[in-house]
């Protein structure tokens, strides 16, 4: 299952809108705007939509919730080989993100599994407990940096991309504007990272109201490859990314799901499907000892 993870990391952040992580600060506040005019300026709602993710993303790092992933290794023809998935509770604790596998293929862990994964908590929680000062300034200038490189890549996107204006759509009862995105067949990213969105096309939704992106839908045109020998992604896989809005506060993510077909080592080759979903969001404020049970026991001063 995490061998995916190289590749949908790269998907899921092509519009630069994948969530960070970092230290827990106090949220920033997100102004609530008149609604957005769709066809006044698609470059400055989407960038303005990418400046209220990552506020939004500081707000996401308070809650807790349960993601579960789907493996469907296709055939040839496309039929499903076989099927596997992994339920995982998912939190930030120090700042950093911290998932626990409580089932595998719907059926919860055995008491012994379920223990290590335990402990697996624990030790991140003690780690952190006896880290330095210096050591955790360290951490802090990573974030910083990630940031700033994050930022950098939204103003790509922006001058990547031609956005057209389609008409709009309801989504969960609430009004989007909708784009299609191409890329630009003169225009030559500045960052790295970037080149690889002229590989990609698509839809992109962004919520009326709160200017939020609400769905992502992305297609590549070509082969993407990642260094000289590690993976390359072929022509044709899709991703699908929904947001939903959760205690009128925060834009969470929904629902995943995607097809890949990709070479692993230019040697392996993958085809699969794949679908995350996610549930049970609830705010997560203090330390905990958390426990096999799953229940939350507060951590001892």
């Amino acid at each position: 299952m995490r061998k995916l993870a190289l590749i949908l990391l790269f998907l899921s952040s092509l519009l630069a809108f994948a969530q960070t992580t970092g230290p827990a600060k106090e949220p920033a506040s997100i102004p609530s705007p008149a609604p957005a005019d769709c066809s006044a300026d698609p470059k400055e709602l989407v960038r303005l939509t990418a400046e209220h993710d990552i506020l939004n993303d500081q707000r996401v790092r308070n809650y807790t919730y349960i993601e579960r992933e789907e493996t469907r290794h296709l055939k040839g023809d496309g039929s499903v080989n076989s099927t596997e998935s992994e339920t995982h509770e998912v939190l930030v604790l120090y700042g950093d993100p911290v998932s626990r596998m409580i089932a595998k293929n719907d059926q919860l862990l055995s008491e012994k599994d379920a223990k290590k994964e335990e402990e697996k908590i624990q030790k991140l929680m003690e780690k952190h407990q006896h880290e330095s000062d210096e050591d955790r300034q360290k951490r802090l200038q990573k974030y910083d940096k990630e940031r700033e490189e994050q930022r950098k890549f939204v103003r790509e996107v922006t001058e990547v991309f031609t956005f057209t204006v389609l008409p709009e759509e309801q989504l969960e009862g609430r009004s989007a504007c909708v784009f299609s995105i191409e890329p630009k067949p003169e225009y030559e990213p500045k960052e790295k990272e970037a080149k690889m969105l002229k590989k990609v096309h698509g839809r992109l939704w962004i919520d009326k109201q709160e200017q939020q992106w609400a769905k992502i839908d992305v297609q590549m045109i070509d082969t993407i490859s990642f260094g000289l020998f590690l993976a390359r992604l072929n022509k044709g896989s899709h991703l699908l990314i929904e947001q939903t809005r959760v205690n009128d506060e925060v834009w969470l993510p929904k629902h995943v799901s995607g097809t890949v077909e990709a070479r692993l080592l230019l040697l392996k080759k993958l085809n699969l499907g794949f679908e995350s979903t996610y549930k049970d969001y609830r705010k997560f404020r203090t330390v905990a000892r958390m426990t096999s049970t799953g229940e939350e026991a507060p951590e001892k001063q």
